[in-house]
């Protein structure tokens, strides 16, 4: 079992950030995914997040937060161990760059799901939009 993390990065609108991979993707190619890639031999999962985050797009980001960890069906590896991190940044489209994959573009979260996405991203990018939700206040006691 391989040991993957994922990063769901949303901007200032809450639209989440997503790779268009392309044919040479050696996992789930011509689909749309999270961010993100193998975790390093000696590698914390964190650590493998922040640098995946940065190898991909260019961005660097040290308050990633983590979302739990998930075992899902691979179609290559069979099973993957996911750990899955987010994190919000006030970031336009023109701050990300696209070092992997045809394009890495932030989705409005209405058109997410419309996408041809992994099975692993369709599996959890609602935990990460879930996570950035307003909480309901709770009303004072009287």
């Amino acid at each position: 079992m391989d040991s993957v993390v994922l990063v769901g990065l949303l901007d200032s609108r809450g639209w989440l950030l997503l790779q268009e991979r392309d044919e040479f993707a050696p996992v789930d190619p011509d689909l749309w995914s999270l961010v993100g890639g193998g975790v390093e031999a000696g590698e914390t999962p964190a650590a493998a997040a922040r640098r995946e985050l940065s190898e991909e797009t260019g961005i660097v980001c040290d308050t990633l937060v983590p979302l739990g960890s998930y075992e899902l069906p691979c179609t290559v590896h069979g099973q993957d161990h996911v750990e899955l991190f987010t994190a919000r940044m006030p970031l336009a489209q023109a701050e990300v760059a696209c070092h992997e994959g045809r394009q890495m573009i932030f989705v409005d979260p209405a058109a997410i799901a419309d996408l041809d996405l992994t099975d692993t991203t369709r599996a959890l990018f609602e935990i990460v939009l879930s996570h950035h939700q307003p909480r309901p206040v709770a009303p004072p006691e009287s």
